[in-house]
């Protein structure tokens, strides 16, 4: 039976060093906050927003809202991005996704500060990572990695699979893993011999978006699994993962489970890109 790596624990130990760390920064005068926007309600993202705002009130990071109507225009949304681009006392902007459809949320990323973009979605935020300069990570890789160096998972010179190749989980995620020199493959909707590829793995990252797809007899005996996913299905509205957890925790070394994985640790790493953002706009 595979170890469950313990995303809530992780997470917790993260966010108190964040806080630790924090508390230093503002006996030095400096203070970290973070501008998080709302546009509309969509009960999902307005969940997100204020688990966003007990992380930044437990670590001790300001936390500025914005929670503006469905009908605020793109041009309305820009001026206020701009504004806080321009306000040195907000070290992070984060803009909750998704936007109402008559908002284009590729500008509205692009027209964020690349030093200010802690959820790590600017295109200068990715050529960052993928030339390895200084800039912000996407939340959920970033947690990925720590889940596994914390988890005591050695990914240098090991196979590494991820399943899946979004902008926000599968393409940095393959980089980051790079960076920690494993040997990376990604695999996708069109891959052939997805089940011969992620049964070599080392470590498997899911991230397909549908439930369940992968089971026992995808995995490598003894592998690190880290299941991305995340769904409500069948009787009583349960959550479940990209894996099936029942059959692959019976072939893996170590697992992550949905949920108490990989979702607390997103926001976790959210809190750490605002104190570095602060680190690096106060010259540390």
């Amino acid at each position: 039976m595979a170890e469950i790596i313990d995303g809530k624990k992780i997470s917790t130990d993260i966010k108190n060093e964040i806080k630790e760390k924090v508390r230093k920064l503002n006996e030095e005068g400096i203070e970290v906050s973070l501008a998080v926007i709302l546009v509309g309600s969509d009960p999902a993202s307005t969940v997100y927003v204020n688990n966003k705002k007990k992380a930044c009130e437990f670590t001790g990071i300001k936390s500025l809202s914005y929670e503006l109507p469905e009908e605020t225009t793109e041009e309305e949304l820009l001026s206020l991005i701009e504004k806080l681009n321009n306000d040195k006392a907000v070290n992070g902007i984060l803009v909750q996704l998704p936007l109402p459809g008559h908002i284009n949320e590729d500008k509205v990323i692009r027209s964020i500060n690349p030093d200010k973009d802690v959820d790590g979605f600017h295109p200068e935020s990715v050529g960052r990572l993928s030339i390895g300069a200084r800039g912000f990570v996407s939340c959920t890789p970033a947690g990925i990695i720590e889940l596994l160096k914390r988890s005591d998972v050695e990914i240098e010179g090991k196979n590494c699979v991820v399943i899946g190749r979004s902008n926000i989980v599968g393409k940095p995620m393959a980089m980051l893993l790079l960076r920690e020199n494993g040997t990376v493959t990604i695999c996708h909707s069109r891959t052939k011999n997805l089940k011969e590829i992620a049964s070599a793995a080392d470590i498997l990252v899911v991230a397909v978006g549908k439930p369940r797809i992968i089971d026992g007899s995808y995995i490598k005996e003894g592998a690190a699994v880290i299941d991305v996913g995340i769904h409500r299905t069948g009787e009583g509205n349960k959550l479940c993962g990209d894996v099936d957890y029942a059959s692959a925790s019976e072939v893996a070394g170590k697992i992550t489970p949905v949920p108490g994985g990989v979702g607390p640790m997103t926001i976790a790493m959210l809190m750490n890109n605002c104190y570095e953002a602060a680190v690096m706009q106060n010259g540390r």
